[in-house]
């Protein structure tokens, strides 16, 4: 089928509201996206007829709602092909995912069993300059409390081509001390796709393990966790179209057995005795508590939605608009877009900067004529350090965006720059 934009548009009721007296120009997907009714409609359902714990009672409601929550995590397996669905762990955001690998491998260091994961001094772990501060500081404070070293692949110069990682840094940076090699999939700021086969057969080579932030690719490619080859893959719902509150954090399943949990408590327990207690086994091993039960119920929704879809129409889709908007937004005086300025790897989130103008200002006065964007370091400080500006402002598409609002955005950009001027 088609891919219907308009029709696409009528599903999000969000985008039929006015701002400051304007109709509304949503452009800043990759912070949040917006929710299809049926996303709205199944967390309204949920709460109204199913509210219930999970996996803790024998009623019909307890039952009702275990069964919807590991219906969820059945779909979220099939949407990125996980062999298993006891592979896919719900957690609340990417950043839980992240931290929940990262503390586990230091958990590993007093974990009888888990000693294939332990790390300490002499040893590496390797992220890129372009990572969101969810892949970074993590990673940073794994070093901290373990003596490991921190080390990262730079971002190359700006330009047609830049954006990138330097990839004959590659081999240099990634040796025989790596433990660890954690990377973004697409860059929140720059809209770069990094080299995922390039850097999981390097990982692999010297007996690395891989963690992908797939936050900002999971709702606009498609993304299978056994063709990209990574050990770790973590991505959030707020941004495909689901629930906040609710992410997702897939692993290998064997690499998940020998991790020893992040969070202690119900339901993530085998046995429980004064004296010590034993684990489940994956995933409730790394869900300890009272889980976001309508938060994957609603993501589960929205995973059905972009399956009907067809996430290979919406990748064509937004790379049909970025195509579109980065000649357009080349050709506004003063504009320098940050990242790579041609659509080749890369996806439907533009960074820029005005000449003269704040990143600021630019988001305040555009806000003034309806279109939302995001303006500052975007939680990717260390990319705007490497170029030498404080911020950027960001534009970023989604499955309802269309050229007329990316005409108004180039539009509302001009205008920005005559103010100043």
């Amino acid at each position: 089928m088609p891919f219907d934009v308009e029709a696409v548009r009528k599903d999000f009721p969000i985008l039929a509201r006015e701002v400051h007296g304007v109709p509304l120009v949503y452009l800043d997907s990759a912070n949040t996206s917006q929710k299809p009714q049926v996303v709205l409609d199944t967390l309204t359902d949920f709460y109204a007829n199913h509210n219930a714990n999970v996996a803790r009672a024998v009623h019909t409601l307890g039952s009702e709602a275990t069964n919807a929550f590991e219906a969820a995590r059945g779909k979220l397996a099939a949407f990125v092909n996980a062999p298993d669905r006891n592979e896919i762990v719900f957690t609340k955001n990417s950043s839980e995912a992240l931290n929940l690998v990262a503390y586990a491998l230091s958990n590993a260091a007093t974990t009888i069993g888990a000693e294939r994961f332990r790390i300490g001094p002499g040893d590496e772990i390797v992220v890129t300059e372009m990572e969101h501060h969810s892949n970074l500081v993590p990673w940073q404070l794994l070093c901290q409390r373990t003596g490991a070293t921190f080390r990262w692949l730079r971002i190359g110069d700006t330009g047609p081509d830049g954006g990138r990682l330097v990839e004959d840094e590659i081999d240099t940076v990634i040796t025989e001390r790596t433990r660890v090699v954690a990377f973004v999939h697409q860059s929140n700021a720059l809209g770069t796709i990094n080299p995922v086969s390039r850097l999981v057969a390097r990982a692999r080579a010297v007996g690395a393990l891989t963690v992908v932030d797939a936050s900002q690719s999971a709702p606009h490619l498609p993304l299978d966790v056994q063709a990209l080859g990574a050990d770790f893959v973590a991505f959030t719902g707020h941004k495909m179209y689901g629930p906040t509150g609710v992410g997702v954090l897939w692993g290998r399943y064997d690499l998940l057995a020998g991790l020893p949990p992040f969070l202690g408590g119900g339901e993530m327990i085998e046995t429980v005795d004064m004296t010590g207690t034993t684990f489940a086994a994956p995933p409730h091993r790394f869900e300890a508590g009272t889980p976001m039960i309508a938060q994957a119920v609603g993501l589960g929704a929205a995973v059905d939605y972009l399956s009907a879809l067809g996430m290979e129409n919406v990748a064509a889709h937004e790379h049909a608009l970025l195509e579109y908007a980065l000649p357009r937004l080349a050709e506004v005086e003063g504009l320098r877009i940050i990242g790579p300025a041609t659509a080749v790897d890369r996806g439907a989130t533009i960074s820029f900067t005005l000449a003269g103008v704040h990143p600021h200002d630019v988001a305040q006065l555009l806000d003034e004529g309806g279109i939302a964007v995001r303006a500052g370091h975007h939680c990717a400080r260390p990319v705007c350090v490497r170029y030498g500006i404080p911020a950027t402002t960001r534009a970023s598409f989604g499955v309802y965006t269309t050229t007329e609002e990316i005409d108004a955005l180039v539009a509302g950009v001009r205008r920005v720059g005559e103010v100043f001027r």
